[in-house]
């Protein structure tokens, strides 16, 4: 585990606020980018591992781009990023993007495999997480329901909707 931070402004939330507020339009550059592919070049470096060496990875997922091209510049391939990409189908489930990858690719990994993990955090750092799965996660994935399921039930409501359970109407 390692981490990387700085003082970049990104989004961020007030406390009490009903909206984020955005630092500007572009973020991707001096935010995403940096802290993703500085924490993940440290990981590697630390760990003395390559990317050929892992069976996942999994990325913050603000949109479908960020997680591909930081994925392909830390050398990984897309066979190894596309089980985490829940972003493609659900859209950005913000802080909780990354967790969500991970989830899924929990759904499908098989003993003894390493994933290689790295979040954001708008701004303020990324952690680096390397997990080698046991087999516990065999037992354990009989009981749950997988991501991608739970993903294809889901429910699609109105903008109306949306904003009446906001409570903006």
């Amino acid at each position: 585990m390692s981490s990387f931070t700085s003082d970049t402004p990104d989004f961020w939330r007030r406390e009490g606020a009903k909206f984020p507020s955005h630092f500007g339009r572009f973020t991707g550059e001096p935010a995403y980018f940096t802290h993703v592919l500085s924490e993940g070049e440290k990981l590697l470096k630390t760990s003395g591992l390559k990317a050929k060496d892992f069976a996942y990875c999994v990325f913050h997922m603000p949109n479908g781009k960020f997680p591909r091209v930081a994925a392909k510049k830390l050398g990984f391939t897309l066979e190894q990023l596309a089980p985490s990409l829940t972003v493609d189908k659900i859209g950005n489930p913000y802080s909780a993007s990354s967790l969500l990858g991970l989830a899924a690719v929990l759904d499908i990994a098989k003993p003894n495999q390493k994933i290689f993990f790295v979040s954001y955090g708008s701004g303020a750092g990324s952690d680096g997480f390397i997990f080698e799965t046991t087999e516990n996660l065999v037992k354990n994935q009989k009981k749950i329901v997988p991501v991608a399921k739970q993903i294809e039930n889901k429910i699609y409501i109105s903008y109306q909707q949306y904003l009446r359970q906001t409570h903006v109407l």
